[in-house]
């Protein structure tokens, strides 16, 4: 394969699963602001953080006010992270390639960008968000669908998963991160009724709330939820998840070309640092330390595959 298509199929499918995981931040930055709407800027400022766009922000912006965030994330043309421009660059790339997809991804993929282009034209009021929200993850829903359901298990299909579990993998990282760093207004309240109301909306904001009831029943606490997000290998969004498979799609790809990159080197050792790993041990050697690992090798792995694959020629 040309290594302009492989980075178009990895480009579109880490834009699409940017679009959903964006979504879900401003979901659980909304479920936060209305329950401590005394302090919804804060809040408002750690989903911000977590998606990568701070600077940007406060460089338009001198407050965190719901509806210049909510704004900015979801259809700012300016923010290269918003969902608009994530969909927009994930079209862009899918014509790209187009001649490598079924014609049920490309439909899916355009109705995607047509839907949430007429959804997003206007500035979303409050009252409306959870269903806007809703259909942004709808959308990408479907295209994945038609991935899972048309496509060939080759390489195309290999670098399709590959840009969204790296993509995956960063963003509950910094969902991770952000949580001990910015959420909290001081250390003290690690441990109570309010740390553990923002443990529970962090699993909301990756779709882990009803199957970490479902394992663990009515216990929620700040050291299960870790482990699940981080090292269950179950949970479609945790870290050792997102590794296995990135590790598995790359190993197919050595397969199918006969040859291995040091992209392979880095993916499988990242998998087997969380296999081999306990929630004891990393939160004894620092949550923040190792989550902040994680992401450097996750970016280190991503560049290596642009590099290996020769994405730009």
């Amino acid at each position: 394969m040309l290594g302009k298509t492989a980075g178009g199929l990895f480009w579109m499918f880490r834009y699409l699963e940017r679009s959903e995981n964006t979504a879900r931040l401003i979901e659980a930055g909304f479920r936060m602001a209305l329950t401590r709407s005394a302090v919804g800027a804060d809040e408002w400022k750690s989903i911000v953080t977590a998606a990568g766009v701070r600077s940007e922000f406060e460089a338009r912006y001198s407050a965190y006010e719901t509806q210049d965030v909510i704004d900015f994330l979801l259809r700012d043309p300016d923010n290269s992270s918003s969902v608009k421009s994530s969909v927009e660059a994930a079209r862009i790339n899918a014509r790209l390639v187009r001649i490598a997809l079924t014609r049920e991804v490309w439909e899916a993929t355009n109705e995607c960008w047509m839907t949430l282009t007429k959804v997003l034209a206007e500035p979303i009021p409050e009252r409306d968000l959870p269903a806007v929200l809703g259909t942004i993850r709808q959308q990408s829903a479907l295209v994945r669908g038609a991935l899972h359901g048309t496509m060939l298990r080759n390489d195309i299909y290999d670098f399709a998963r590959i840009g969204t579990f790296i993509e995956r993998g960063d963003s509950t990282a910094r969902i991770l991160d952000v949580k001990y760093y910015v959420l909290l207004p001081s250390i003290s309240y690690v441990g109570s009724s309010l740390d553990n109301v923002q443990w529970e909306t962090i699993l909301r904001s990756v779709s882990a709330h009803r199957s970490y009831r479902w394992l663990n029943g009515g216990e929620i606490t700040p050291k299960g939820i870790a482990n699940f997000l981080i090292l269950d290998r179950r949970m479609p969004r945790s870290l050792a998840f997102c590794a296995a498979k990135l590790a598995g799609n790359l190993a197919y790809l050595a397969d199918d070309y006969g040859e291995r990159h040091s992209c392979h080197e880095l993916a499988e050792h990242l998998r087997e640092r969380l296999r081999n790993n306990t929630i004891d041990m990393i939160l004894e050697d620092g949550l923040h330390e190792f989550v902040q690992g994680f992401i450097r090798d996750n970016i280190a792995i991503g560049n290596e595959i642009e590099r290996n694959y020769r994405f730009t020629g």
